[in-house]
């Protein structure tokens, strides 16, 4: 296909230059119009084109009434549409000229969101949050910056990626927010944020709670594990993807197929779901039980269960590095762990893990009547 001749834009060009200096209003929202339908009539516009339109469009939204901006916003916000006025508009202090852009248009990217949502409004940012995708690197400023609608209105589209630290956030303000709680139950997160985000709750009610009950922080601690044992155990926090992969695991752990060796490999790959499936095999325990030493222990929990699977300090390594990478922190000595890790013996880490799994066990069984 060939573009349109130019020769209808050129003249306008000519028009806009005496209506600029001696046209009404009324003149420039007719001739605004004209151009519009102009431009969404054209076919495969150049470069050069596109900038012409650019200047005439930049010209003739000075000054202009409401409506006649509203109306351009709207036409051109599904469509390739000049980018300097695109994002003229985008900028508009006036949300109903703002928001057809921000939730619409294919050209505003990641940078230019992310400058509108530092430098604007959250009637802005609850445009942005509408948008048929948003990356992790918007969806961290509009958790952090948003007020509660615009972070509900984010977690809701289905379009939205999270990192791991946009889900970090979305955990301590789900703690004050039951609608963002509710929100948040309804996506499908994946497994290792899930179990980062219940050890983030679950510490943060422990320590309000315990501020508020001093004499009752046994009692509270125990709750608060309780809690989370059903949070991690919820159909909600296992998705398809994570069932599979343990379903998956199991299956060749019963042919003999799961070792250390294997241990070794998902960890290094970051296969969280897998490695914690392949480790509770091993050491004959559930995944929830391996999952809980995995993300919400210290360096001990790792070294007990790594230690019953007799894994090589290698493996241990890449199981820190992946545990610190999915909880966004860093062990401490790595040597001394090191150390630690050899000296420890098998029987003391079975004799650990047994009363660990006793633990377990007391805190699923149902209360005596």
């Amino acid at each position: 296909m060939t573009s349109r001749p130019t020769r209808p834009a050129l003249h306008l060009l000519d028009e806009l230059q005496a209506m600029l200096a001696h046209g009404t209003v009324a003149r420039r929202v007719e001739t605004l119009r004209r151009v519009t339908d102009l431009f969404l009539d054209g076919v495969d516009y150049n470069d050069e084109q596109i900038e012409v339109f650019d200047d005439v469009f930049t010209c003739l939204v000075e000054d202009i009434e409401s409506n006649a901006m509203v109306l351009l916003a709207q036409r051109l916000a599904n469509v390739q549409a000049p980018p300097r006025i695109i994002r003229q508009l985008a900028f508009e202090d006036r949300i109903e000229i703002a928001a057809p852009v921000l939730s619409q248009s294919e050209q505003l990217d990641d940078a230019t969101l992310i400058a509108n949502v530092r430098a604007k409004s959250q009637q802005h940012m609850m445009a942005i949050s509408t948008r048929r995708t948003l990356s992790g690197a918007v969806t961290d400023v509009l958790v952090e910056l948003g007020n509660p609608a615009v972070v509900q209105s984010t977690v809701k589209n289905p379009g939205a990626e999270f990192s791991d630290n946009g889900y970090c956030v979305l955990a301590r303000r789900a703690e004050h927010d039951d609608g963002l709680a509710d929100a948040l139950g309804q996506r499908t997160i994946p497994r290792a944020q899930y179990l980062k985000m219940i050890a983030i709750a679950s510490a943060t009610v422990r320590s309000k709670l315990e501020a508020a009950n001093p004499h009752a922080a046994a009692d509270v601690g125990n709750a608060v594990r309780q809690a989370g044992r059903l949070a991690r155990s919820a159909p909600r926090g296992i998705s398809r993807q994570t069932s599979i992969a343990h379903g998956l695991v199991r299956s060749l752990f019963e042919e003999g197929r799961i070792d250390a060796v294997a241990v070794h490999s998902f960890a290094q790959q970051r296969k969280f779901d897998e490695t914690n499936q392949a480790i509770a095999c091993l050491a004959n325990i559930t995944v929830e039980t391996a999952e809980a030493m995995m993300v919400e222990s210290r360096d001990e929990g790792v070294l007990i269960l790594a230690k019953v699977c007799n894994l090589t300090w290698a493996t241990v390594r890449e199981i820190i590095d992946m545990r610190d990478e999915i909880n966004g922190t860093h062990s401490h000595d790595l040597e001394e762990c090191r150390d630690t890790y050899e000296r420890l013996r098998t029987s003391t880490a079975q004799q650990v893990l047994r009363f660990h799994r006793m633990q377990q066990s007391t805190a699923a069984a149902p209360p005596a009547a």
